[in-house]
C-alpha cells in the first residue's frame, strides 16, 4: 500500500514491465542492472507535486517484475500550473493523478534517465538485449481510442490488446469513456522500450501538464530519433508530442528529415530531382542578374547558401530566418564554408542588414504566411530592403492534380497555394507598385495543361531589367 499524505490522492500500479530470460544464460532479474534499480528495494523519489515509488513485485530467473506508482499531490499542481491553463476548474478536475500520460511520461524520463541513455557500466553486455516483454498500462487516456494506439505502437513491432473502460461498470448504458486498459507485448531493448512510452504517452493523451518549449525538440529528437523519422505516424506524434506549437513542429519535422514541397506519396527520387531543378534554376536567375551580394531569405538548413557559397559570383552571401533552431541547423551545415552571414530576421518587420543588396532570394517561403501579412513582406522585402533583383519560387497549385493521393496542401504549413493566374496577379501588383519588371520561369517537368510544379518569378528593378 502506497501511504498517504494530507493532500495526496494515491492510485494504483500505473505501469508494470515484465521481462522474461531472453536468453538461457541471462536470468530475468537482470533487468534490474538495466534499470540500475535493486529489485530488493523499493525505490521512492519526490519530484515537485509527484512521487514515485519503483518496486519489484516479481523476481524470479524466468521472469523479472518492475512495477511504478505514482502519488500526485493535486494542490501542488495547481501551484506549479501556468496561468494558460484551459480554466480554472482544469486545474482542479483532471485525470493527472490517475491515468498514464505525461505525468508517467516525465517520472520514466526521470526515474530511468540511466536506461533512456543506453548506458550499464556494470552489465554493457545487457544494453542491446532483445527482452520478451509486456507492459501493462491499466489507464491510459488516448484522443483516438484502441485504433489510435495500434497506429501508434503496432509499427514499432508491439502486439497490442487494449480495452475501453466503462465510464461506470454499474451502468453500462453510459457507455465507454476514453480510457484504455493496455496489454503491450514484443521483444525489445530496454531502451526502446521506454523510448515508446517517453514519446508516445502524451502523443495519445494530446495534453501535456508543463509548458512546451523548444528544448521538447530536443527530448523527442533524442528518444525518437532511431524511430520516430519513418514511423507512418511522424506528422501526428509530432504535432501532438509538441503541443500543435507550429513553428516547433516544423522545426522537428525538418530535422527528422527534410521536407520538402511535395506529398509524401510522391517517390523520392521524383521529389529530389524537384528540389535539384528548383536550386538549379534559382542559381541559373541569379547568375543572369550578375548579382554578387545575395540573401537567401527564409534560408531553411542553408542549402541553397551552400550552393551559392560554392560559386565565385557571389562574393557575399546572407542567409536569415525566423527559427533561430533552423539557423543553428544552417551554421552546422555550413561549418566549413566561408563567405556566408546568418542572423534571424523576419520577413514581416523592417531590417536594414537587408539594405543595399544585389539579389535576394524567397523560395518556398511566401506560401507560408497567411495572407494578410503578405502586403507586411512586400514592403520589407521590395520597399525597404529594395534589392535590385528579387527571386521568388512557390508551388503551383494547378500542378496537384498531378498527385493523386494528394489531399489539401503539399505541405501541412502552407497557407494557400496560388494557380499560376492568381501568381502573376500577385507579382505584377507587386512589380507595379516598387518599380519593377517581373518574368516567370516553370521549374520542373512541365506538364501541358497545368504547367510546371513550381513557378518562379523574376523581379529586376529598373535599368537592370
Amino acid at each position: 500500500m502506497v501511504p498517504r499524505g494530507p493532500n495526496v490522492i494515491s492510485w494504483g500500479v500505473i505501469l508494470t514491465l515484465t521481462a522474461s530470460r531472453p536468453d538461457p544464460q541471462i536470468p530475468a532479474g537482470d533487468l534490474g542492472f538495466l534499470l540500475h534499480k535493486h529489485p530488493e528495494r523499493v525505490l521512492v523519489s519526490e519530484q515537485g507535486a509527484v512521487t514515485t515509488h519503483v518496486l519489484y513485485p516479481q523476481n524470479t530467473p524466468d521472469a523479472c517484475t518492475v512495477a511504478m506508482i505514482l502519488e500526485v499531490d493535486p494542490v501542488g499542481l495547481v501551484r506549479t500550473a501556468r496561468k494558460d491553463e484551459n480554466s480554472v476548474l482544469a486545474q482542479y478536475v483532471n485525470d493527472r493523478p490517475y491515468a498514464a500520460s505525461s505525468l508517467l511520461a516525465v517520472a520514466i524520463g526521470r526515474t530511468f534517465s540511466t536506461a533512456l541513455a543506453a548506458k550499464c557500466t556494470s552489465r554493457p553486455d545487457l544494453v542491446d538485449v532483445r527482452w520478451p516483454l509486456q507492459l501493462r498500462l491499466p489507464a491510459v487516456p488516448c484522443s483516438g481510442g484502441p485504433e489510435l494506439l495500434r497506429r501508434l505502437f503496432e509499427p514499432l513491432g508491439w502486439r497490442v490488446d487494449a480495452r475501453e473502460v466503462a465510464l461506470d461498470e454499474t451502468v453500462p448504458q453510459w457507455g465507454t469513456s476514453r480510457y484504455l486498459d493496455v496489454d503491450l507485448t514484443g521483444e525489445f531493448r530496454i531502451v526502446d522500450a521506454l523510448a515508446h512510452l517517453y514519446v508516445l504517452l502524451p502523443v495519445l493523451d494530446d495534453a501535456k501538464h508543463y509548458w512546451v518549449g523548444e528544448s521538447e525538440i530536443d527530448k523527442l529528437l533524442r528518444r525518437g530519433g532511431d524511430w520516430l523519422a519513418t514511423h507512418p505516424e511522424r506528422d501526428l506524434i509530432t504535432r501532438r508530442y509538441l503541443k500543435h506549437q507550429r513553428r516547433l513542429v516544423l522545426d522537428a519535422l525538418d530535422q527528422l528529415g527534410e521536407t520538402v514541397e511535395e506529398p509524401e506519396e510522391t517517390p523520392s527520387r521524383v521529389v529530389d530531382r524537384l528540389v535539384d531543378h528548383r536550386r538549379a534554376a534559382i542559381l541559373a536567375a541569379l547568375r543572369q542578374t550578375g548579382a554578387s551580394s545575395v540573401a537567401d531569405l527564409g534560408c531553411g538548413q542553408g542549402q541553397l547558401l551552400a550552393a551559392l557559397a560554392a560559386e565565385p559570383q557571389f562574393t557575399r552571401v546572407l542567409g536569415t530566418d525566423v527559427s533561430v533552431r533552423v539557423l543553428r541547423q544552417a551554421a552546422r551545415r555550413l561549418e566549413r564554408v566561408e563567405r556566408v552571414e546568418l542572423f534571424q530576421s523576419s520577413l514581416t518587420y523592417r531590417d536594414d542588414r537587408l539594405a543595399g543588396l544585389d539579389a535576394a532570394v524567397l523560395s518556398e517561403v511566401v506560401e507560408h504566411l497567411d495572407p494578410p501579412r503578405l502586403p507586411a513582406l512586400e514592403r520589407v522585402v521590395f520597399a525597404e530592403a529594395s534589392p535590385t533583383h528579387v527571386i521568388v519560387t512557390t508551388p503551383n497549385a494547378e500542378y496537384n492534380v498531378n498527385y493523386p493521393a494528394l489531399q489539401g496542401f503539399r505541405h501541412p504549413d502552407h497557407r494557400f497555394e496560388w494557380t499560376r493566374a492568381e501568381f502573376a496577379t500577385w507579382a505584377g501588383g507587386v512589380a507595379d507598385r516598387h518599380g519593377y519588371s517581373v518574368r516567370y520561369v516553370g521549374v520542373g517537368e512541365h506538364d501541358e495543361t497545368v504547367g510546371s510544379p513550381t513557378q518562379l518569378a523574376v523581379f529586376s528593378k529598373g535599368a537592370a531589367a
